[in-house]
């Protein structure tokens, strides 16, 4: 942990760690990002520079194409040629902080290009809270209560303001928009899961990656174990107007947010994108009712 991390707490038990300033190559999409990430049992539940894909970085945001500047990390996928290695990286870089505390942060970024100039500027907050012990299910579930052993949940909520500059607009592109098939629209609020055995996905209508990536469901689950054995649920809500699911289980595990799943999204000039995101960490596998449940949970 670096003088620059934070570390979130919900009722003194540390649940995450905010890497804010990340000492990474330019070809990693250097960005502030949420690593490890545990459940209150001490499960963790994120990946960061892993082999297969060395800039997932844990819990982040983070877009392949914004006004064609690579935030993502990696190769860029270019049409009619393929993933090919360009010279335009850019970096999401913290600006300066409106608050800080062991349950909340609050800071300002810049979204910035290759020469270091800003495309976008953005305010986050990151806030962990304790989800209540008795959840209001239809029917028991032994996977999730104080009677099973288990820690019980907390929550993470992430509101993202994005704003363009007032004289143009930024487009938000993604590798299926810049026309890779497959589903691959990925760039948004990215969740790389810890790997192990292949997770398990649903929403309240799907079950498996193929139905639930590109999916609007309003809400997602993965359910896994982590390679030490600690059996998890994930709970993800917050899809925007025009976002999508997009979910891999079998190449790696990870869920995100997509902005532009099949088409690219537009900020105006002068406007901004608002999201809320949220996503509950819980210990155990949890049932289709129990994780509709937190999903709803207030």
């Amino acid at each position: 942990m670096t003088a620059d991390d934070q570390e979130l707490l919900v009722d003194g038990t540390p649940v995450a760690r905010y890497v804010l300033a990340p000492d990474l190559d330019a070809t990693h999409g250097p960005r502030p990002y949420l690593h490890p990430v545990r459940t209150l049992a001490g499960t963790r539940v994120t990946d960061a520079l892993p082999a297969d894909h060395v800039w997932h970085l844990g819990a982040s945001l983070a877009v392949q194409d914004v006004n064609g500047t690579n935030l993502w990390g990696g190769r860029t996928y270019v049409r009619d040629l393929g993933y090919t290695w360009r010279a335009d990286h850019g970096r999401i870089v913290h600006t300066g902080w409106n608050h800080r505390s062991t349950d909340r942060l609050d800071h300002l970024l810049h979204w910035c290009d290759p020469t270091g100039a800003v495309l976008l500027t953005e305010r986050r907050t990151l806030a962990a809270t304790a989800v209540p012990e008795h959840v209001d299910v239809p029917g028991p579930d032994s996977a999730w209560s104080p009677a099973s052993g288990r820690a019980g949940a907390w929550r993470l909520d992430v509101d993202s303001v994005l704003t363009a500059p007032a004289d143009r607009d930024v487009v938000l592109g993604s590798p299926a928009t810049n026309g890779r098939p497959g589903g691959a629209g990925y760039g948004g609020f990215f969740w790389r899961a810890v790997a192990g055995e292949p997770p398990e996905v649903f929403t309240a209508t799907r079950v498996g990656e193929e139905t639930v990536n590109g999916c609007a469901d309003p809400w997602l689950a993965m359910t896994g174990r982590s390679p030490e054995g600690g059996a998890y649920t994930l709970v993800f809500s917050g899809l925007g107007p025009g976002d999508r699911w997009f979910v891999r289980t079998t190449m790696y595990p990870g869920v995100c947010v997509a902005f532009a799943f099949a088409r690219t999204a537009t900020i105006p000039a002068g406007t901004s994108r608002r999201n809320h995101y949220r996503v509950v960490v819980a210990d155990g596998t949890l049932t289709l009712d129990t994780a509709a449940a937190l999903a709803h949970t207030p």
